[in-house]
């Protein structure tokens, strides 16, 4: 029985593997590293059923496989997850002088494009996926890049989640679901998060973590934040209110 039980768990491991792979980008010539993860049931996934994709965009300086407490989660789920590499050897560097807004705005736009380009050339080859309504998940940076593509009023964007984003307004929309987490050592530029009235009126949702550092929100953090992170998402998903959450973060 025990031998049995431990086929069982290898196959199951089998089954929820991740797929690193590099996408080519051959109008920008861009190489882009990507890492694709099937949720846990894949096999329920099919054509006429798709099941829901989630792209993934790290936090300046962070690797793009960083963050597996989010993409474990969201594989639980039923999401087919795929983090993406936005920053390559050759990109010029994060600007940290002058108006941010303005000198990082290439940054955004770059990343916003190279989202779009990813799922357009997955779309075709994961018939099984809905890439028609996406979820946009990003920490810091990577949360920026998610809110620019969700502000040029793609179609395609379901759902943005972020870690502390602090640059790029976060979308004002009724047809966006918004939850943005927020960490305790920085805070976000003036209209990026929106306010309580904004909340109210478009649904979206802030959530303050206690302690939490802005530098942690990624798998090198305390095990506890990562807790704390995963459980947000996995109780917004599945419909838990904004006040429900707040009272779980504390």
């Amino acid at each position: 029985m025990k031998y049995l039980f431990e086929l069982v768990v290898v196959y199951l491991c089998l089954l929820h593997t991740a797929d690193a792979k590099i996408i080519e980008d051959a109008a920008r010539q861009r190489q882009i590293p990507v890492e694709i993860s099937a949720p846990m049931h894949q096999e329920a996934c099919t054509a006429k059923h798709q099941c829901p994709v989630a792209l993934v965009s790290s936090g300046y300086g962070m690797g793009h496989t960083q963050y597996t407490f989010a993409t474990d989660a969201l594989n639980k789920l039923g999401y087919l997850t795929v983090a993406i590499a936005h920053e390559l050897p050759l990109d010029p560097p994060l600007s940290v002088t002058g108006n941010l807004y303005q000198t990082r705005s290439e940054n955004w736009r770059r990343g916003a494009a190279t989202l779009a380009f990813i799922r357009t050339a997955l779309k075709e080859q994961y018939p099984n996926y809905d890439f028609d309504s996406l979820l946009l998940f990003g920490h810091s940076n990577g949360g920026d890049i998610s809110a620019w593509l969700a502000n040029e009023g793609k179609p395609y964007i379901k759902t943005v989640i972020t870690l502390d984003n602090r640059r790029v307004p976060l979308p004002r929309s009724e047809t966006i679901g918004v939850l943005s987490i927020r960490g305790s050592d920085f805070p976000a530029d003036a209209g990026v998060l929106p306010t309580t009235a904004e909340q109210t009126q478009f649904g979206s949702c802030v959530v303050q973590l206690p302690a939490a550092r802005h530098n942690d929100m990624a798998d090198s953090g305390p095990p506890q934040l990562r807790d704390s992170m995963a459980m947000l998402i996995t109780e917004y998903l599945g419909g838990a209110t904004c006040s429900t959450l707040r009272k779980q973060a504390h």
